[in-house]
């Protein structure tokens, strides 16, 4: 569940958030809509901690964000995957190695890196581009090599900021597809 009791973010003296409250169940598939600059991609910022909020307090499950240290931080981010509108793919890997990079990162054994990769990347439809690197790939399959890499190591949270906003319908709509059937298989 995440949580968030009065949150409030300034930027410069202004106000992006102001007194937010609310609570998101598990399992729970929502979305956050409003106008550009209106806090969405701000509130994910902030569950991520990439931002800390000027006031109030966020709390994923048990526990209050605020009160992480810097080397808790990457443990938080494991248990939430983040889907970001511009991809943020790595230009010099290919889809396999960015998907397979954050279970690089945690050391896991190579078999079981290819193994679990290999399932995410079927499970996206992307199991035939996976030699290919990101400036190789068109909107909708770079969006969907950042959700597998979102995805990879099983999180308990899916955070998407703007998932198709730059895409054209029909890879809009094989986006949302992906992420419904996210809500099902992850959350069990």
């Amino acid at each position: 569940m995440i949580d968030l009791q009065q949150v409030s973010k300034k930027y410069d003296g202004l106000n992006a958030l102001s007194d937010i409250t609310a609570k998101i169940a598990d399992g729970e598939f929502l979305f956050l809509i409003g106008k550009s600059g209106a806090g969405k991609s701000t509130i994910l910022k902030l569950i991520i901690k990439e931002e800390e909020p000027t006031a109030g307090k966020i709390f994923v499950d048990d526990l209050e964000i605020s009160n992480l240290l810097p080397s808790q931080v990457p443990h938080l981010r494991r248990r939430i995957g983040t889907i970001f509108q511009d991809f943020k793919l790595l230009p010099q890997r290919t889809v396999f190695e960015n998907v397979s990079f954050p279970l690089e990162i945690i050391g896991l054994p190579d078999d079981e890196i290819a193994k679990t990769t290999n399932e995410i990347l079927s499970l996206v439809n992307l199991d035939r581009k996976s030699t290919h690197f990101p400036n190789q790939l068109s909107g909708g399959e770079s969006q969907r090599t950042a959700i597998a890499r979102a995805i990879v190591l099983r999180p308990e949270i899916i955070l998407a900021d703007e998932p198709t906003g730059n895409l054209d319908s029909g890879s809009a709509w094989e986006v949302m597809k992906i992420l419904n059937k996210l809500k099902f298989l992850l959350f069990l």
